[in-house]
């Protein structure tokens, strides 16, 4: 009884831990935590760490291959068949002139054997070495130029919710306060004192803004998975955003006076280019290292051990030890100018990379000039946006008291809406447009840290 009982509480307890980790997750995150939070957990990201590591462990992989090389083998042969070699039949008392077959060697052989061997120098290698630096190098800055990536989508998605937030609340607003007034102007219809066109009209816009509602509603969702596999986190875990769209677009419109000067070098894509202009500065040494001769040596130890029944693993098995010493010197003398066409090749590569190179700082350049006109022209329509809805809202507000008065046309006091209407959407994507700019340029000016 005491066993069952205690079988159901393991039982249960092991439910109750599965149920908890099967529990959704709840994430509460400002930009910048969300941003700190992609770094580290983005897919993308955890690759990215993943080959810096396979690059450590290449570099090292290319560093002993330099460094002592111990093997060691067992050799077995069974003779089921002795070769056999002619001999003249006289050295065994026989007649002149005739042969006599004789089998030399044992049934069984056994060779247990170790080697060392040591590079003593060889040009590749010491290139291998230095590449392998470059190699490492390299992952290291594509690691943060994907950092750079991942912040920038971050808060592009980010924004993109906050957008759809607002969109919903606005429309919202804008629904109750079209409510209100289609009913009024409804029950002035039902007294006769109004044509039935008014309300219809208000009924088209009212159809118009709950299809926008339910649009942008799907969208938030659609918005906020994008973010969720941004941020690496599972698409059933609930994520909540603490900043506001006006908050972020406000603190991001000093920037233009506040921006560093550009330096190409600095840029991460420049860096990346670099990597590539020394790989291939490497290779064309790698080339002109082949004509260069290499020394290696090598150590050799082992036992042989003989017999015609198998009685290796018997204690009266003789056994008979060898050992030796070896350099080994290569000198490459002519190779009919194919490793002189090998050699050209890489440095017509090498001169193709440093060309790319040179295209690389003007192209940086270029968009970082295209990237600040840009955000100064989005801070500006920002201005002209937020200004474009104070007057809308005011134009909307009079054409309602003269339409409830009865003194303007229902064509009118719509008008009046759908221009307050666009007037809201262009100043939240002005808000967007601040904000993604701002990361556009942060991210092509943006170093190692």
């Amino acid at each position: 009884m005491k066993r069952n009982s205690l079988l159901i509480t393991f039982l249960l307890l092991s439910a109750f831990l599965f149920a908890q980790n099967d529990t959704p997750k709840t994430y509460s995150f400002s930009l910048e935590e969300a941003i700190n939070y992609a770094i580290e957990h983005n897919y993308s990201s955890i690759n990215a760490s993943r080959d810096i590591d396979a690059a450590k462990q290449k570099k090292w992989e290319t560093t002993a291959a330099g460094l002592p090389q111990i093997s060691a083998g067992i050799d077995y042969t069974n003779n089921f068949e002795l070769q056999k070699s002619l001999v003249p039949a006289e050295f065994f008392g026989g007649q002149p002139g005739e042969f006599a077959e004789l089998a030399f060697g044992t049934k069984h052989s056994m060779n247990a054997r170790s080697q060392l061997t040591q590079i003593i120098f060889d040009g590749s290698y010491i290139v291998a070495l230095q590449a392998s630096k470059t190699y490492l190098k390299y992952y290291q800055n594509y690691k943060q130029k994907n950092k750079n990536e991942v912040r920038e989508m971050v808060i592009n998605s980010y924004g993109n919710v906050l957008l759809a937030e607002e969109n919903i609340r606005i429309l919202n607003k804008n629904k109750t306060t079209l409510d209100k007034t289609l009913f009024d102007t409804n029950e002035t219809f039902k007294n006769g004192l109004i044509e039935e066109e008014n309300v219809e009209q208000l009924k088209i816009t009212l159809s118009s803004i709950v299809s926008n509602l339910n649009y942008t509603l799907r969208l938030k969702e659609i918005s906020m998975n994008m973010l969720k596999i941004d941020l690496g986190i599972p698409l059933e875990n609930e994520l909540i955003l603490t900043d506001e769209l006006q908050q972020l677009s406000e603190s991001n419109l000093d920037f233009a006076i506040a921006a560093p000067a550009f330096e190409v070098k600095n840029s991460i894509d420049y860096k990346i280019s670099e990597n590539l202009v020394d790989q291939r500065r490497l290779e064309l040494k790698l080339e002109k290292s082949k004509a260069l001769p290499n020394l290696s040596a090598n150590m050799n130890f082992g036992y042989n051990a003989f017999g015609d029944d198998f009685q290796f693993t018997s204690a009266d098995q003789k056994w008979f030890n060898y050992s030796n010493l070896g350099v080994s010197l290569n000198i490459p003398i002519f190779s009919s100018f194919g490793r002189q066409a090998k050699t050209q090749q890489a440095k017509i590569e090498f001169e193709k990379a440093t060309t790319q190179q040179t295209e690389t700082e003007q192209k940086l350049q270029l968009q970082y000039q295209t990237a600040k006109s840009d955000y100064e022209f989005r801070v500006e329509q920002y201005a002209s946006a937020k200004e474009n809805l104070r007057l809308a809202e005011r134009i909307e507000r009079k054409q309602n008291v003269k339409f409830t008065e009865g003194i303007s046309t229902s064509f009118d006091f719509t008008d009046a809406q759908q221009q307050l209407y666009k007037a809201q959407q262009n100043y939240l994507q002005s808000m967007v447009d601040v904000i993604n700019t701002k990361a556009a340029l942060d991210k092509l000016i943006q170093t190692n840290e």
